[in-house]
């Protein structure tokens, strides 16, 4: 497909820069545009357009500080990934983004078209680090020892800094409830500001906030136990059971019994036990092993 030539006149520089084999794609360029944009630049030695352009990528990158990175690929010694990405030309320049090609061009361009098109990359992975994921991650920390007025502080700090930072809005919410403030974690998700009312973090404290209040007027675990066991098929009795279990902590026991009451009747009170368990998976994180297997189980049971 395509002549074969010397060892390139450009070597990599540095983290940001590499060049690239076929053995590597999938590393280099796929996995790493998960968390920041990768350029890479389909080039060769005999390419005359090349010798302008691949140099002008290289500066660009650079400047851009790690915004985004570069991959370098010989179309001679990669023919293999240079047929499967459709190379019809060189140089062409592809950009990708979470394991996908987002952008690209074809042919030597000027300085001041990679300077535009390396920044509209750069915002695709948002702002530069400005310093708060360390702060977040700290009072997570604090959060998860207990030590909720630490934590309401940190997250309050982070927020003066960033009043739209999801991730510190929703710590905040979470510090409140686990401080047992309701009321104020309510005044928070329904004044949250701007883009953070939609946000998925904000989201899911709606349903924490609604699984607390029902905590506060569950039953006493041990007495439902007994009911349940004296009449497995009251139905009242297992999603009572089910509050006090969550409200105890006990996640997993608790969407055990709502899957026993939706099998025995999903109809019952509205579809109640199905409606919970949707409540129960939205404030815990999408990949949690209680939620997969849960609905796992449910829909084997909806479309049996």
């Amino acid at each position: 497909m395509f002549a074969t030539s010397e060892k390139p006149a450009v070597p990599a520089t540095n983290d940001l820069i590499k060049d690239g084999t076929e053995r590597d794609f999938l590393q280099d360029v796929i996995e790493q545009s998960k968390t920041v944009p990768v350029i890479v630049d389909f080039w060769a030695t005999w390419c005359g357009p090349c010798k302008t352009l691949t140099p002008a990528l290289e500066a660009a990158v650079l400047a851009a500080k790690g915004a985004v990175k570069l991959v370098k690929i010989d179309v001679d010694k990669n023919q293999a990934i240079a047929a499967q990405l459709r190379i019809q030309s060189i140089p062409t320049v592809y950009a990708f983004w979470q394991g996908q090609p987002v952008d690209g061009f074809q042919g030597a361009v000027p300085a001041s078209q990679i300077k535009q098109f390396i920044d509209q990359l750069s915002k695709l992975a948002g702002p530069p680090d400005n310093g708060l994921a360390d702060a977040i991650e700290a009072a997570e920390g604090m959060l998860a020892e207990g030590a909720i007025d630490d934590a309401i502080e940190t997250f309050a700090a982070i927020l003066d800094e960033e009043p739209e930072n999801p991730l510190a809005y929703s710590g905040l919410i979470r510090a409140h409830l686990a401080a047992g403030d309701l009321d104020m974690v309510e005044t928070l998700i329904t004044t949250a500001p701007g883009t953070l009312a939609k946000a998925k973090e904000v989201e899911a404290t709606r349903a924490m906030l609604e699984l607390a209040r029902q905590a506060t007027k569950a039953a006493h675990e041990a007495e439902l136990r007994a009911a349940v066991a004296k009449d497995p098929a009251d139905r009242q009795a297992l999603f009572d059971l089910a509050t006090a279990l969550h409200a105890n902590g006990k996640v997993e026991e608790a969407v055990s019994t709502l899957l026993d009451l939706f099998k025995l009747d999903r109809d019952w009170n509205n579809g109640a036990a199905r409606t919970q368990l949707f409540t129960v998976f939205d404030a815990l994180k999408p990949q949690d092993p209680i939620v997969l297997a849960g609905r796992r189980r449910l829909s084997s049971m909806i479309f049996a």
